[in-house]
């Protein structure tokens, strides 16, 4: 069949072509390229129309011809055309786009036999976090620090000799379980603060606790494994080891944290145990030692790893920091993971875990496979933070000004609460549990909150396995100012009183 002549002069007269030029900051160029796929796109140039010649589409649309003839090649180099002995010609296109009434008629829609885009897996398809980082900097926002006492000073200093200091590889993909200076560092602090045992070979830098999560789950555990994880507990990890395929159980947390029944370790033995001994999130109740050594010996029996999370232990506020679960006995079968996100800020995005030695050699082979890492400054600056003692002195300062928060928290709540109530939590950490009657959705006064520009988050959100039984508010106290809290209370409770009446 012979090609025949395009119309494209009807379509892109001059003025009409002008008109677009001043609309657009293209180059002419680019501009002459997209509007000729535009117009391959939605069919106004049949497949076997033959374009104009460059010579004569340059004169009569103002441009030069090297410009038309960049265009012609990019839409032949894309596929919308071919370079044939008559001319560029278009060719036939089908296009990826879903039903409607505006496609109708149009070659290569849903009513041509195309089917719409797949949509999200299933593994994904009840996530839907809408909160923005605006939200996050609301009074009364759980897990986030008092970002305004950050010495920013002395980490901005720090940075700029660390990368005065730099050089072209660190352009590159760096060491996959993190910077050697920065595992070293956290190593040296996690045995002299935090009780652990480990040398820097056992110290895996990561993204975060998020990525820590992932990685265990995907290093320590095959698909269909069964985990168990706190209720109510960190929705973080069930959601990392929900994406890994892993089955979840539920074990309800008290006054002594987890307490898994005795039955449960032959009726339905677990491959991971997730738990936050030191501070339980968010109930904050502290794993006791004899449930620590139980939970250690039955998961040595039993083949299991324990993934301890002390996302915020550091901030304990009547004595000092409990030891880590890792630590208490030789060669224990848990995985310490750390953060840096509540220590200094959640923008750094660096995490840790300790792996057991015996684990360390093999797993450096298979994250050269799983992660591909960067970031060597802020590493070797965070190395420089810590062992200047930089770390450590802001640790101590917030202890006390986390401390201090919490009191007026506290005492703001046994003023103007409208009802008596039992806070739960406030041995360590960032925020406390306000518990609250039937007759009060947690969910429903978390939302009127927002509204009214507080953050506290409901305690229903962190069940697990649609077990009920733990309703509330969780209040973070370490990024709101002493001498706002009671404003903010004052507000909570106004619309707490409204909700039960």
């Amino acid at each position: 069949m012979e090609p025949r002549v395009s119309d494209l002069q009807a379509l892109f007269t001059p003025r009409w072509f002008r008109q677009q030029a001043r609309r657009s900051r293209l180059p002419l160029q680019r501009l002459l390229y997209e509007l000729l796929k535009q117009a391959v796109q939605a069919g106004q140039l049949l497949p076997g129309s033959v374009l104009p010649a460059t010579r004569e589409l340059a004169r009569d649309l103002g441009v030069s011809r090297n410009g038309v003839i960049h265009a012609y090649g990019q839409l032949t180099a894309e596929g919308y055309a071919q370079a044939t002995r008559q001319g560029t010609v278009v060719v036939a296109w089908r296009a990826l786009q879903g039903p409607g009434p505006e496609n109708a008629g149009v070659p290569g829609h849903a009513d041509d036999g195309v089917r719409a885009l797949p949509g999200l897996s299933r593994r994904v398809a009840q996530a839907n976090r809408r909160r923005t980082p605006q939200d996050d900097l609301l009074p009364f926002m759980p897990g986030i620090p008092a970002l305004d006492a950050f010495p920013v000073k002395t980490w901005h200093r720090l940075l700029e000799q660390t990368r005065r200091h730099a050089d072209s590889g660190d352009l590159s993909y760096r060491h996959a379980v993190g910077e050697p200076e920065l595992r070293q560092a956290i190593a040296t602090y996690l045995r002299a603060a935090r009780g652990v045992r480990c040398t820097a070979d056992q110290v895996v830098v990561t993204d975060g606790t998020q990525q820590s999560l992932e990685l265990c789950a995907r290093l320590l555990a095959d698909e269909g494994d069964l985990a168990w994880i706190e209720h109510p507990g960190y929705g973080g990890a069930r959601v990392a080891f929900q994406q890994a395929g892993l089955r979840l159980q539920a074990v309800t947390v008290d006054a002594e944290g987890m307490a898994p029944p005795e039955a449960w370790w032959q009726a339905r033995p677990p491959r991971l145990i997730y738990t936050t001994p030191s501070h339980q999130y968010p109930l904050g109740s502290v794993l006791s030692l004899p449930r620590r050594l139980a939970l250690i010996e039955h998961a040595r029996q039993h083949g299991a790893w324990i993934l301890e999370d002390d996302y915020d232990s550091e901030f304990r506020h009547d004595g000092p920091p409990l030891a880590a679960m890792q630590g208490q006995v030789p060669d224990a079968p848990v995985v310490y993971l750390g953060t840096f996100s509540k220590t200094m800020f959640p923008a750094l995005r660096l995490g840790f875990m300790v792996i057991p030695a015996a684990l360390a050699e093999r797993t450096v082979g298979v994250l050269g496979e799983l992660v591909r890492r960067g970031h060597a400054i802020e590493q070797r600056a965070l190395a420089a933070f810590i062992n200047e003692g930089h770390f450590t002195r802001h640790l101590r300062r917030m202890r006390r000004l986390y401390r201090e928060r919490q009191l007026a928290l506290r005492e703001a709540i046994e003023l103007h609460w409208p009802w008596p109530v039992q806070v739960l939590g406030g041995q360590a950490g960032m925020h406390l549990v306000l518990p609250l009657p039937a007759d009060c959705p947690d969910q429903v006064l978390a939302a009127q909150a927002m509204a009214s520009g507080l953050s506290p988050r409901p305690l229903s959100v962190y069940g697990t396995g649609g077990i009920d039984g733990f309703h509330g508010l969780v209040i973070g106290y370490a990024n709101t100012p002493q001498a706002d809290m009671a404003g903010h209370v004052c507000t909570l409770a106004a619309l707490a009183a409204k909700c039960r009446a």
